[in-house]
């Protein structure tokens, strides 16, 4: 005969007053940190006790019950009630649900005490998600939610964000298929195609870290603080149908402009509107890029003019500031840091008062019929126009004998002067051309391309210049060698004495050099010292007379660094125009000894290996022959496997701060010296890996000392 199961028996339940209950001495939960009680009060006050309490009778010393019942599951519950009725929100008689069981339970009191609180099982987040959802869904505002649960209203708008995700990568998450780091990256995109063609992508590989995620979903936008987003400005954008996506959970600098080419046609509207304003001034041409290469101004005249009188008005307003200024600097001249208020207005007086500085300038009329402008945007996003260049073929013609202008028509019949009709400026819109490099899958290791040598070059050049100019010791030492080797060497002569120092224009340049340290110095040199320099040639003899040795000597330098040409270019042995290979060797070599000689360092003046400026404009060999290098062949092996688009990404992180050059950029080894990457440090020392780079990896000794041995044998 079967045994009947035996049933399980329930506690009963029952309400009882709140003062007949106190918190038992059993109650496993006894450190506080952590707990808050004023939000469980707050929770009960709007919604009501959710959860009974777990209660027994205290009986007294004869085993009776007294009446007053222990709280052993449930302390915090019963501290907040508590805390409403000493708030006078509570009637100390109110009924609380109870679950009452037997005071000669069989199980002990601290067992039940310890259940209660270990067997719970938290809310999954994206339930959590899900609900904040669905009270939107059904009319709850996102502040209504934030106060109904005591978070910030951004924590609830991050929380809307995650349940946007794709449904699809909701459910790899729910099964812990990725986690939250990896989902919050996922809310930068709201295209869920977008979001599972990626997922489908980084799943299986090491890449899919947070960042990496972000990356790949940005990576046909363009950020905020681009030049381009700042000249348009992002309001423009959203006003035109622009998109912009943001990052609830990261700085993302102003988030990424999706649509491109909006963005691009508004650049190009907005610098055309300027441009017609611009010509309506009777410029002979204007010509408009996002970016004016360096250089471009060679070969041509500028344009001298006079700046306008400030006006009575503008000087009192002028004063008034400097007024401010002075008393605001006196008032916190002694503080250790300036009220937030006070910097920020220190910051608008200072501005305003160059602004007025900068005077407007009035050029001649006749001058600016034949002269032009170029108007770009600066690198912070501001509108660059820089005025009054006259190219060589607009030059006014010069008088004849017969008192006609060579390019003036004389009618035969009439004998009258024909003038050339006087026409519109010219406006020209363009930029830099992008080169498509194909991605070579070859293993070998080939020739760097010519063009992208000729601009690590200029980089270079530029930098001598800079370093020439700084050392007028190494100038002048220059000067008399090319002076010696003219008398000595019997050179080609060039008349009674002549020593010619050609400015050397660059014809092929990244974007990045109009901005980079060196050419800044170089413009802001040769800016200081042209308003001194006098125009008439007498009046220059008599200035440079004057000058005492050590300014002569920094004039000389200057004068001497623009001749400085470290460009290669191609040999041309077939005639006479370009350089020979003997002529090319010597000038590189001339180059070294001149960087050696000024103590030049490419790191240091500020060139480091991008994906534009090197590592994407070679191939996928060479990115690992450079990682190898400056961040250890470990570096490269964990990269070997990516496309070369990511490769060369992760490669600019990984070789940041390594002080890598390419050999175009380094000192060619002196008898005896090894050619070496420079400041590599100790060999074979990697750089920090991401952990996706690094989970694989042993990192013992015997490792980073094969990399060494391999970093040597390829030195």
């Amino acid at each position: 005969m079967a045994t009947a199961v035996q049933k399980i028996t329930l506690s009963s339940s029952r309400d009882i007053p709140f003062n007949k209950l106190v918190l038992s001495q059993s109650n496993v939960r006894r450190v506080k940190a952590g707990v808050s009680i004023d939000q469980l009060a707050e929770s009960i006050a709007r919604r009501g006790l959710i959860q009974s309490l777990h209660v027994r009778p205290v009986l007294d010393g004869e085993g009776q019950e007294t009446g007053m019942f222990e709280v052993p599951a449930g302390g915090r519950r019963y501290r907040a009630l508590e805390m409403l009725a000493k708030q006078k929100r509570l009637n100390k008689t109110t009924p609380v649900p109870c679950v009452v069981s037997a005071a000669n339970a069989g199980i002990l009191i601290d067992e039940m005490s310890l259940a209660e609180n270990i067997e719970r099982a938290p809310l999954h987040p994206l339930d959590q998600f899900r609900a904040f959802q669905a009270m939107r869904d059904k009319g709850m505002t996102e502040e209504a939610i934030a106060a109904a649960f005591f978070v910030g209203v951004n924590v609830v708008k991050q929380r809307l964000r995650l349940a946007s995700v794709s449904p699809t990568l909701l459910d790899v998450y729910a099964d812990d298929g990725m986690t939250l780091e990896q989902l919050m990256a996922f809310c930068v995109s709201h295209d869920h195609a977008r979001q599972e063609q990626v997922w489908e992508t980084v799943r299986n590989s090491w890449q899919k870290e947070p960042f990496q995620i972000r990356r790949m979903l940005t990576e046909t936008t363009v950020r905020a603080s681009d030049k381009r987003a700042v000249f348009v400005g992002v309001d423009a954008y959203e006003a035109a149908g622009g998109t912009v996506l943001r990052d609830l959970f990261e700085s993302d600098d102003g988030g990424w402009l999706q649509d491109v080419g909006l963005l691009d046609r508004l650049v190009s509207e907005k610098l055309t509107a300027i441009a017609d304003e611009i010509a309506s001034q009777g410029w002979k041409w204007v010509e408009v890029a996002v970016s004016i290469p360096y250089g471009v101004t060679h070969g041509l005249r500028a344009i001298e003019g006079v700046p306008i009188d400030i006006t009575a008005e503008e000087q009192a307003t002028r004063d008034a500031l400097q007024d401010e200024l002075d008393r605001l600097v006196a008032e916190h001249e002694d503080a250790d840091e300036l009220p937030a208020e006070v910097d920020a207005r220190l910051g608008e007086i200072e501005a305003a008062i160059e602004a007025l500085d900068d005077r407007p300038v009035r050029y001649d009329p006749d001058e600016v019929a034949i002269a032009g402008v170029f108007v770009s945007i600066d690198a912070d996003g501001s509108l660059s126009i820089d005025r009054g260049y006259v190219r060589l073929e607009d030059e006014r013609p010069v008088e004849t004998v017969d008192g006609n202008t060579q390019d003036e028509e004389v009618d035969p019949d009439t004998g009258e002067i024909r003038t050339p009709a006087i026409q519109r400026a010219v406006i020209t819109i363009g930029g830099q051309p992008v080169q498509t490099e194909e991605e070579d899958e070859d293993d070998s290791i080939k020739p760097l391309p010519e063009r992208l040598v000729i601009e690590l070059t200029a980089h270079r050049t530029l930098a001598l210049r800079n370093a020439l100019a700084e050392n007028p010791h190494v100038a002048m030492t220059m000067l008399l060698h090319k002076l010696v080797s003219d008398t000595f060497r019997h050179t080609a002569p060039t008349g009674c004495l002549e020593a010619h120092v050609r400015h050397i224009y660059f014809s092929a340049q990244s974007d990045e050099l109009k901005d980079s340290p060196s050419a800044q110095a170089v413009n802001e040199r040769h800016e200081r010292w042209g308003d001194q320099v006098p125009a008439d040639d007498q009046a220059l003899w008599d200035w440079l007379i004057h000058l005492d040795d050590g300014t002569r000597m920094d004039l000389l330098a200057l004068c001497v660094s623009y001749g400085v040409n470290a460009l290669f270019e191609r040999p041309n042995p077939y005639s006479g125009s370009g350089v020979s290979q003997h002529g090319l060797d010597v000038r590189l070599a001339q180059a070294d000894r001149l960087a050696r000689a000024t103590g030049l360092d490419m790191v240091a003046t500020g060139w480091k290996p991008t994906v534009g400026n090197y590592l994407g404009r070679v191939t996928k060999p060479r990115i690992l022959e450079a990682v190898g290098q400056g961040a250890g062949e470990r570096a490269a092996q964990l990269i070997d496997h990516l496309k070369k688009g990511d490769m060369a990404k992760e490669a600019e992180r990984l070789l940041a701060d390594t002080g890598w050059l390419p050999e175009p950029l380094r000192l060619a080894p002196l008898h005896g010296e090894q050619q070496v990457a420079p400041d590599q440090g100790d060999a074979g020392e990697d750089v920090a890996l991401p952990d996706f780079l690094t989970a694989d990896g042993d990192g013992d000794d015997a490792a980073d000392a094969e990399d060494e041995d391999v970093l040597a044998a390829a030195e």
